[in-house]
């Protein structure tokens, strides 16, 4: 009987987790390079359980395995890559394909799909409230005025200058990395991760004036946050239930 609380209990604490990781889902739906998380659960110890007799225990008999309490095991993170937005935002760009833009941080280079860039008052690019862009010569991308264009390899120049003349100035640093399951997300949609930086994958391509969508599939979460909420709603109702079954067996049980 009084197991029935254990269960019961971590079912609720785990159907809680996974309505957090569904609603921060939904709020970020709208988040250029948003990458949507889903919440892996699984039991936190398995007993055998064995029948007896009620006199002679000599000669007891295995059942079947029983998972005593459900717990959240991980946080999967699917880096699935999201649809195009054209905004025509001179500062917006969106990767084709595999690989992050690397951001300077005060806490060190953080990683991100989000391409919704901006300028401070000194024409550096930056992730505004974040940090700088990084381009690949390790320096900051300094735009002296709004007329400049982006290259599919990230490069950012003039368009007036042409041929061997064309003024560059910088290209968006890009890498990418051996297992994405090893990258920790952080706030303000980025990633961090102790992985050597590789080089952008030959067939990543930097698009100009567009945005990455977020890979959230915004029915398929409210399918899975129905679901939830019903499975943690029939988990109180049985707690109800229990502890109703618990003060009954205490007090008119006890006196008898």
């Amino acid at each position: 009987m009084y197991q029935g609380f254990y269960d019961l209990t971590s079912g609720m604490i785990t159907q809680r987790r996974n309505l957090n990781t569904i609603s921060n889902n939904m709020v970020n739906i709208q988040t250029a390079g948003y990458k949507k998380d889903t919440m892996v659960s699984t039991t936190f110890k398995e007993e055998m359980m064995v029948r007896t007799g009620n006199y002679n225990k000599n000669h007891p008999k295995d059942i079947a395995m029983a998972s005593r309490i459900k717990s959240a095991a991980r946080t999967y993170t699917d880096h699935e890559q999201g649809s195009y937005e054209t905004t025509d935002g001179i500062y917006d760009v969106a990767l084709g394909g595999k690989g992050y833009f690397a951001i300077s941080t005060p806490r060190g280079t953080m990683y991100t799909r989000g391409g919704a860039f901006s300028v401070d008052e000194n024409g550096v690019l930056e992730l505004a409230g974040v940090g700088r862009v990084q381009s690949t010569d390790g320096q900051d991308i300094v735009l002296p005025n709004d007329n400049f264009a982006i290259d599919p390899d990230g490069s950012i120049y003039d368009p007036q200058s042409t041929g061997e003349q064309r003024t560059v100035y910088g290209t968006l640093k890009v890498v990418d990395f051996v297992d994405y399951n090893a990258m920790h997300k952080e706030d303000n949609n980025l990633f961090s991760t102790n992985q050597a930086e590789l080089d952008k994958p030959l067939d990543t391509t930097v698009n100009w004036k567009i945005l990455e969508k977020s890979n959230v599939d915004m029915v398929e979460e409210m399918t899975t946050m129905m679901s939830s909420q019903r499975a943690l709603q029939s988990a109180a109702q049985m707690l109800r239930m229990y502890d109703s079954v618990m003060s009954k067996a205490s007090s008119d049980v006890g006196r008898i």
